[in-house]
Formats: C-alpha cells, sequence, structure tokens
C-alpha cells in the first residue's frame, strides 16, 4: 500500500531582519567589548543571519557607526533654551555634549575619528560656535575655538574611562608606583603634591576646565583688539 506523502517543508526566504535589531546588537558588542571588536561578520554572527543580510540595510562599519551615533545623541542630547549671554551658550553647549557622552565612551572613540559625525548633535556644535562669534570671534577663530572644546571634552572622557578601568581591579597602577619614590631633590613641587595627586587628578573638574578655556578663547580675542 502506498505511503501517505510527507509534506515538504517551505524553504522561503528566512525571516527578515530589522535596522533596529541591527542596531540593537551592534550597541550591545561596543557596549561590552568596543568598538574595535565590533565587525560586520561578528554582527550577523549575533543575529544568526547571514552577512550579506546586514548589508542590506548598511553599506559598511562606518555608516553603521554613524547610525549608532544618530541613535544615541537623538536619545540622550537634550536641546536647551540657548542664554542670552554668548559666553553661557557657548558652556551650557559643550556642557550638554559631555553630560551625554560621559556615560557612552565608546561614541568618543567613534567620535575621535574627526570624520564620523552625528547630525543630531549639530545643533549643539551650533550653539557653541555661534556663541563665540556672537563673543567677537571670527568664524574662522570661532571653529578653531570649538575643536580646542571638543579635544578636550573627548580627552577628558577617554582618559578618565581608561584611568577607571585601569584601576577597577584595586592594584596599584605603574604611575602609584613611581610617585611614591620620586626624588624630591630633582622634583621637589611634584613630591609635594604625590600623596595627593591621584585624588587631584581624579576629581571632577570638567566645568571648572571649560570655563577657564572658554575663558582664555574669549580673552585672546579682547587682547588683539
Amino acid at each position: 500500500m502506498a505511503q501517505p506523502s510527507v509534506p515538504r517543508k517551505s524553504t522561503g526566504r528566512p525571516p527578515r531582519i530589522s535596522l533596529s535589531e541591527i542596531l540593537d546588537a551592534a550597541r550591545r558588542i561596543v557596549d561590552e567589548d568596543g568598538v574595535d571588536r565590533l565587525t560586520m561578520r561578528r554582527l550577523a554572527s549575533e543575529l544568526g543571519i547571514a552577512p550579506m543580510a546586514v548589508y542590506h540595510h548598511v553599506r559598511n562599519k562606518d555608516e553603521l557607526l554613524v547610525m549608532l551615533l544618530d541613535d544615541y545623541a537623538a536619545q540622550n542630547l537634550r536641546r536647551f533654551e540657548p542664554p542670552e549671554r554668548a559666553r553661557d551658550r557657548v558652556l551650557s553647549g559643550a556642557d550638554a555634549i559631555h553630560e551625554a557622552l560621559v556615560g557612552c565612551p565608546w561614541i568618543v572613540e567613534v567620535l575621535t575619528a574627526d570624520d564620523l559625525l552625528s547630525t543630531s548633535a549639530l545643533w549643539f556644535v551650533e550653539q557653541i560656535v555661534d556663541g563665540l562669534v556672537q563673543a567677537g570671534l571670527t568664524l574662522d577663530q570661532a571653529v578653531r575655538g570649538y575643536r580646542s572644546i571638543w579635544y578636550y571634552t573627548a580627552g577628558e572622557i577617554v582618559v578618565k574611562t581608561t584611568a577607571a578601568r585601569r584601576r577597577s581591579d584595586d592594584r596599584r597602577t605603574f604611575r602609584d608606583q613611581v610617585f611614591a619614590d620620586l626624588d624630591r631633590s630633582e622634583l621637589p613641587r611634584l613630591a609635594q603634591a604625590a600623596d595627593r595627586w591621584a585624588p587631584l587628578t581624579s576629581a571632577d573638574t570638567y566645568r571648572e576646565g571649560l570655563a577657564a578655556l572658554v575663558d582664555g578663547l574669549l580673552q585672546s580675542v579682547q587682547s588683539q583688539t
């Protein structure tokens, strides 16, 4: 007697992956392992799909990083009512960027590439540049001033994040060992501050340093007029 036929399983298209799922997986990778460990092949593996399925949504890793940047900026950068004083506009714009980025250091690592940026963050850059122009700088000087502010902001986050990671195992750092054995005759000031060096340099002085930097930029212009 003939056996009943068994229905064949459909081999149609595999389930489609969404862009939001790709961004979520990419964000998990960079949060846990850093930007360098994010590759299109690993991303596809995490999602259980072929690499070509990822390329259906993004052309390359750079475009993926820009999407992550823009998504993060849209969710975490909060626009403010621009202060009337030009100096305060500059400080508010830089402080808003710092506050958003300090909680997600991998973004700074991406932005320091200098050619990847988030369009959602440009409003804050506009506040800084326009504030510097309103304070008396030329447009060229204002752009260079913004660059200095950005270098200070990004550098502060990167250094503090790296230092915190190195201290997470509670071991003495190389700097601690060096400062414990300073030659007081050759380095008297450093030796004098040696026992307080770590807490002094790890204190949160971003706003204090930002204000000093902005005031210096403005004073340099005033001295030329």
